[in-house]
């Protein structure tokens, strides 16, 4: 159990590093499943089902992006994201450097 919990864990935190690959992979594999099976349906026009893959892909894309929202809500009131980017700040830099200056 562990162990997928570090799996999950680890694509978890892929997915946040690489929105927008992540959504352009899902629009690229939902335009191709889309495209293979509106091809074995018989008796549709070739614009037809091009169109079909369009819609079925860009409805994948508005899903992926409302998730790829969701995940960053998530991490925003968690404090995940302060605790990320965190490691990129030298701690020396934080206490010298003031606003009233």
């Amino acid at each position: 159990m562990a162990n997928s919990n570090t799996k999950f864990d680890s694509l978890r935190e892929w997915i946040v590093e690489h929105k927008l690959r992540t959504v352009g992979c899902l629009w690229l594999s939902g335009i191709a499943g889309s495209i293979a099976y509106n091809w074995s349906q018989p008796n549709m026009k070739t614009s037809v089902r091009i169109i079909h893959a369009r819609l079925h892909a860009q409805a994948l894309t508005l899903a992926a992006l409302a998730g790829a929202a969701v995940v960053e809500w998530y991490d925003h009131k968690s404090g995940a994201k302060a605790e990320r980017y965190a490691k990129f700040l030298p701690i020396d830099d934080l206490n010298t450097h003031s606003h009233k200056d």
